[in-house]
């Protein structure tokens, strides 16, 4: 047995999976800073606002836009959560509101 050529150059060029750390870099930090959550119902909190933002990142969407949409529009997100997800929640907001939204 051995080690082919191939398998050499494999080697030697190394293995990696940037994407995979990437992808679980968020979801370490999360973990170190949930060490001082005070409750479990402020760990679930986090656990949530970490899962909306990471998933609102990957799907190349603003995640302080996302969840600016999320509470001003709460009710509904409530009563059709999956429309309201990072991926589609842009198509929602604009069956219903054809107009920009109010100032503040």
């Amino acid at each position: 047995m051995g080690i082919t050529p191939t398998e050499l150059v494999h080697l030697r060029q190394g293995t990696h999976n940037n994407i995979s750390e990437r992808v679980l870099k968020k979801a370490i930090l999360h973990r170190k800073n949930a060490l001082f959550y005070r409750t479990l119902a402020g760990a679930h909190v986090g656990d949530v606002f970490m899962s909306l933002i990471h998933t609102a990142e990957l799907n190349h969407i603003a995640a302080f836009d996302y969840l600016v949409a999320l509470q001003r529009h709460g009710d509904e997100v409530a009563a059709h959560p999956s429309a309201w997800m990072p991926w589609n929640y842009q198509t929602t907001l604009a069956s219903q509101n054809p107009g920009p939204d109010p100032p503040d």
